[in-house]
């Protein structure tokens, strides 16, 4: 964890973003990894970037983290905007990416899964920002390189601070 902490600059106790350098898959996938093992029922993590940023790869990883069977393979919701997986706790994989705002993610009853017992994973949650909850991680993706990532991490009122704390501790 010392490499992670070096590149890392923290907000007074995480209360404000925190901006997290990763420079490898190895280092997203563990990431992500991390990030589904401490998930807990009715958590939201909020994914926005470029197209190409890892949205769907961070995913994949959370969903490792969150043991979903190897056999659920992980895709994009893009065109469905909802898939739903199996593990430790239910993966609710969202893409509000052909969505305009929030008033379609309410018309189609998707904010239900936002206090669900799973956790709710939205790629494009921007388009929507006025419905998601306060109580969410926010992680803005941006690309650094091909291989490396910076993400700007907002625990919002969540108790996410805390957990990010743990994993930068």
């Amino acid at each position: 964890m010392s490499e992670e902490k070096s590149r890392v600059s923290e907000g007074p106790e995480l209360k404000n973003p925190v901006s997290i350098q990763l420079s490898s898959l190895a280092e997203t996938l563990r990431f992500g990894r991390w990030l589904g093992e401490v998930a807990r029922p009715g958590d939201v993590i909020c994914l926005d970037g470029d197209l190409g940023a890892g949205k769907t790869t961070l995913t994949q990883a959370i969903a490792q983290g969150l043991e979903v069977p190897p056999d659920c393979y992980v895709t994009s919701p893009s065109f469905s905007i909802l898939h739903e997986y199996p593990g430790r706790i239910p993966l609710y994989h969202m893409d509000f990416y052909r969505l305009s705002d929030g008033w379609e993610v309410l018309d189609l009853g998707f904010d239900e899964y936002f206090h669900d017992e799973g956790l709710c994973v939205i790629e494009w949650s921007l388009r929507a920002q006025e419905i998601i909850p306060s109580s969410r991680l926010h992680l803005q993706m941006t690309i650094e390189s091909p291989d490396s990532r910076q993400y700007i991490c907002d625990p919002g009122t969540s108790s996410w601070a805390e957990r990010l704390a743990s994993f930068l501790g």
